[in-house]
């Protein structure tokens, strides 16, 4: 009986056995299955990642290169509506000078005869007075009321100085009408003098003393240069924006100096011109101010970047200036400055070079 009772129970632990043999089958399958399908999705995952951090990456790329061109194309509208500016300024300046020279032309061309006509006058009188020495009562009268001698000799001195003014004026149009150059569109031989001396004469008012400054100093040292095909225009604005640059750098310097300092240590701005390797002209530009101080220098060519105050500087004129000088005539602009001690700026442009289009 007990053997027949062992039988059975090893029959059931045997069936049991089996049971759980394929039940543990089972759950190795369904394991593997499950590391097979973890290893799957850790792979698709880590490739989601891989293409979220891709398509991150693109459209940091897009964006910047988006900005970029934003930057680039407010940097193009605000250049091209100070090129139009300047194009209208020198129409306008163009015009006026046009308009200025014409009745000043007139009436230089008839202080000659003026000039003669007084003296025909006065030798007249003088012939009067020599052979009629007591004229009639009313006469010397007269000869004491508008007080004839004073009248003889200061005749002369005002048209004198008639006579310089018209002169004055002649040589200021002139000056304008070099500088506009509306004329010279294309590439041209130019004297790179004429025109650092037409813009000089034009900010002549800002060089003289002032009852608060004495005048601000002009060393011109120039050497003997060719001329240079270059768009005169352009290269005209180049000269006024560093001039006038380096004249608010003056008279900003001078605010914080007194008079008397001033005298000692006389503001000025020395132009230096010379050719280097007998290929190009090199201009040099320098002022004897406070300089630029070293953590705004990287950003001086920046369209939009000034120092000024509001409503006084654009910050597109040096920024235009590098353009015109490295992008249209294929040269290089720089500037070396130390605070305390001033700023100089280099210009150096080809003498001879290929005709690039203006935009």
């Amino acid at each position: 009986m007990d053997n027949q009772d062992n039988s059975i129970q090893i029959q059931e632990l045997q069936k049991t056995n089996r049971i759980l043999r394929k039940k543990l089958e089972r759950c190795e399958a369904e394991r593997r299955q499950l590391e097979t399908d973890i290893a799957t999705k850790e792979f698709l995952l880590k490739k989601v990642i891989c293409e979220l951090e891709d398509s991150r990456t693109d459209l940091q790329q897009r964006g910047q290169e988006l900005e970029n061109t934003l930057n680039s194309l407010h940097n193009m509208q605000a250049q091209m509506i100070q090129s139009e500016k300047m194009s209208a300024l020198g129409q306008m300046v163009a015009g006026i000078a046009h308009e200025i020279n014409n009745p000043v032309s007139f009436i230089y061309g008839n202080l000659s005869y003026i000039s003669q006509y007084t003296h025909d006058l006065l030798r007249l009188v003088e012939l009067y007075h020599r052979y009629f020495p007591n004229p009639p009562a009313e006469i010397q009268t007269e000869r004491k009321t508008i007080d004839l001698e004073f009248l003889e000799k200061d005749a002369i001195m005002v048209l004198d100085s008639m006579n310089i003014g018209t002169e004055r004026i002649r040589d200021i149009v002139l000056s304008l009408r070099n500088f506009s150059r509306l004329d010279e569109s294309e590439f041209k031989a130019v004297d790179i003098h004429e025109g650092i001396d037409n813009t000089l004469m034009i900010l002549q008012h800002r060089l003289k003393a002032t009852d608060k400054n004495p005048e601000i100093q002009v060393i011109r040292d120039y050497s003997n240069l060719s001329k240079v095909k270059c768009y005169a225009g352009q290269i005209n604005q180049v000269f006024m924006n560093i001039l006038v640059n380096a004249l608010d750098a003056l008279e900003e310097f001078n605010t914080k100096r007194t008079y008397q300092e001033i005298q000692l240590n006389p503001s000025g701005i020395t132009i230096r011109t010379s050719v280097v390797d007998s290929q190009w002209v090199k201009i040099a530009i320098a002022d004897n101010g406070s300089g630029i101080p070293e953590s705004i220098q990287k950003q001086i060519f920046n369209p939009f970047f000034t120092t000024k105050p509001v409503g006084k500087g654009t910050g597109m004129g040096m920024a235009i200036s590098y353009q015109i000088i490295t992008e249209k005539h294929g040269g290089k602009l720089e500037f070396f400055s130390t605070p305390g001690k001033g700023t100089e700026f280099v210009v150096q442009i080809p003498i001879q070079q290929q005709v690039c289009k203006v935009i």
